[in-house]
């Protein structure tokens, strides 16, 4: 959607590391949350959403989302948007915490179809053109303004000018070993934008989606918060309900369940749809239901093994209401972004339309001129680089055990001591790789200059670059989540259970300086 919020005037890049589309939107099942009704409205929409943010929602982004999201809606709509209808009006659905049905879907493929339509007209839209295959290592940064990026394309590794750079790559999710997310959500945006100089916001605050699928083999996707909404019930495992009410918001369910998983000793609790109705099963979540029965499940007849896993981040890098990080050129969108309307806490379905609201924000965007001149380097050299077969499994196994470390440890319920004790963890393997080092030839390569890199180097330097990257962001996660000495939305202290009033503020992290904070409301320089 930014590519094509941005102003027509502009050439855009549209840079894909994957060959095939995986994106966390394109999964995403529940909807649009908009107030399009006529018993709702943007106020109680704005309500909802600060109620959901636990203090940290930015008044002036949430005022923002509230009252374009429905243009949007109907910009989606007039672009060809195929949403679920109930006769003349837009069907809409209840999820957790809203006050109000205002969650608008196409069945449970609202990402797929919204992401398919989008694609198709970027086709048509002669100012864009689309690279898929190209690895975005760093920013190019010039007189602290961000002027472009350095890229692995086609074989060669070099640097790219542009006026303008925004960050679309989406969340950590995937620095958990339980994870709703694609394998490419390991805040790689956050990793570069820090390492620029950016200012990260409250990176703590992590969302647990309560009902992920929890079968053997099998991987954890999301079983949509719409079903509860619709009537499905949580279960113990002796069969009783859960007790706690279906429409919590997301991190005092999964707290709720967590709990009742630690008391009976059980590893999962079980989602029961009978009560939804095999009509409404079969028309608004059909999906669901046939990933289900490929796996050999009977949704239809019996309850599903759910348990909470890593959904979505709150924190990323911080913007201002243009989309605009703190760095001159530099912009991020969607999850890798901190907007200030999530807070502590996002409201079911916020994200899609919080993409949409800042990707069209996108369209004042003014980028810079000419930032670093004409001083390119026309030869092209071979890549004096390479390392050893054996570093490579260190490495992947070092990024297994940092996902299994960051969910026992910074999951739906933390401790300070074991924060402190899995950030020396992950010092010691970050030292012990020194991927940093290992690398030097290619993250220090000269601005302007143009290598080859041969598919073995390509294949070496991915497997590395992955894990110094997933090490980097999660010790940057792990730190947030010790700083903040309470608890409060999607952050959990076992050892500080309460929300306190002096910690009412955002978490800040920028690279060379002490974590800090900043009250709400306060512009990030």
């Amino acid at each position: 959607m930014a590519a094509l919020e941005l102003p027509k005037a502009l050439k855009v890049l549209l840079l894909c590391r994957d060959g095939e589309p995986r994106s966390a939107s394109r999964w995403a099942q529940g909807g649009l949350a908009a107030a399009v009704r006529s018993d709702d409205s943007p106020s109680l929409h704005r309500a909802d959403t600060l109620r959901a943010s636990a203090g940290l929602g930015e008044p002036a982004a949430v005022d923002l989302l509230v009252r374009e999201a429905p243009g949007c809606v109907e910009r989606l709509l007039k672009l060809g948007l195929q949403l679920d209808r109930d006769g003349s009006q837009l069907s809409t659905t209840l999820e957790a915490a809203h006050s109000r049905r205002r969650v608008l879907h196409a069945q449970d493929q609202t990402g797929l179809a919204l992401v398919e339509l989008l694609e198709q007209r970027l086709k048509a839209q002669a100012n864009v053109c689309s690279l898929q295959g190209g690895l975005a290592t760093q920013l190019w940064l010039k007189a602290g303004k961000c002027c472009g990026l350095q890229l692995i394309y086609g074989g060669q590794l070099g640097w790219l000018q542009a006026g303008a750079v925004v960050l679309a790559t989406g969340g950590g999710g995937h620095l958990f070993a339980n994870t709703t997310n694609p394998a490419s959500a390991r805040g790689d945006g956050v990793a570069m934008a820090w390492e620029a100089g950016a200012v990260l916001r409250d990176l703590e605050f992590v969302q647990f989606h309560p009902t992920a699928l929890m079968h053997p083999g099998a991987p954890h996707f999301l079983l949509s918060e719409a079903l509860r909404g619709e009537g499905a019930q949580l279960l113990k495992s002796d069969g009783k309900p859960l007790g706690a009410s279906e429409m919590l918001p997301r991190d005092q369910l999964s707290r709720a369940m967590v709990r009742e998983m630690q008391r009976s000793a059980e590893q999962r609790l079980w989602l029961d749809l009978k009560p939804v109705g095999e009509t409404k099963l079969q028309q608004q979540f059909p999906m669901i239901l046939k990933r289900c029965i490929k796996l050999g499940l009977a949704p239809l007849q019996q309850p599903l093994p759910v348990a909470p896993a890593a959904h979505y981040w709150m924190g990323g890098v911080a913007t201002n209401l243009a989309a605009a990080c703190s760095i001159a050129g530099l912009y991020a969108v969607g999850e890798v972004a901190s907007s200030g309307i999530h807070g502590a806490n996002r409201l079911a379905s916020n994200s899609l339309s919080e993409c949409l609201v800042m990707a069209h924000q996108l369209r004042m965007l003014n980028p810079l001129s000419n930032p670093v001149g004409s001083n390119f380097n026309k030869k092209v050299s071979s890549l004096n680089w390479n390392c050893e077969q054996t570093l490579m499994l260190k490495a992947q196994q070092a990024s297994e055990k940092l996902r299994r470390l960051c969910w026992q440890v910074a999951g739906v319920e933390r401790w300070g001591s074991s924060l402190e004790e899995a950030i020396k963890i992950a010092t010691t393997i970050q030292q012990e790789l020194n991927l940093s080092k290992v690398l030097k030839p290619i993250l220090e390569q000269p601005q302007g200059e143009l290598h080859n890199v041969s598919k073995a180097q390509l294949t070496q330097f991915e497997v590395l670059w992955d894990q110094r990257q997933r090490n980097l962001v999660s010790l940057l996660l792990l730190k947030a989540a010790a700083f903040r000495e309470e608890s409060r939305g999607g952050h959990f202290r076992r050892d500080a259970p309460a929300a306190l009033p002096y910690w009412c503020r955002h978490s800040l992290q920028r690279i060379g300086e002490k974590l800090s904070t900043a009250a709400v409301g306060e512009a990030i320089n």
